[in-house]
């Protein structure tokens, strides 16, 4: 199984896969041609109460990952994250981000979820 985690403004690579934005809100000057995104499952993402407390500082990265694995165990983002991980099977998937940081990202917690 592969998973990559990269930028929405990298150019798109051919060893990316299945590519699938796991941003709640569109990416800023990024169109829709140039993003070159496969799927854009929205219930995969933190909720807006979580990216607020995380944005502004109120935790570590370590309790914004306890808490956003609490959302992904709910039964509709359980689905999707089957769905995303039958992907990453079949060929592989790049997890799409628009965060500066996708290490210290809600991607890279949900990468690590998938690959486990």
């Amino acid at each position: 199984m592969s998973v990559r985690i990269r930028r929405v403004y990298e150019a798109p690579e051919s060893e990316d896969g299945v590519r699938v934005l796991v941003d709640r809100l569109w990416p800023r000057g990024v169109s829709k041609e140039a993003a070159h995104v496969d799927e854009w499952p929205k219930g995969l993402t933190p909720s807006t109460e979580l990216r607020r407390w995380y944005h502004a500082d109120e935790g570590s990265y370590e309790e914004f990952a306890r808490r956003y694995e609490a959302e992904l165990d709910e039964p509709e983002a359980a689905e999707l994250v089957d769905h995303v991980r039958q992907l990453a099977s079949k060929g592989g998937v790049t997890l799409l981000t628009a965060s500066k940081h996708p290490e210290k990202s809600h991607a890279a917690v949900l990468a690590h979820l998938l690959e486990a």
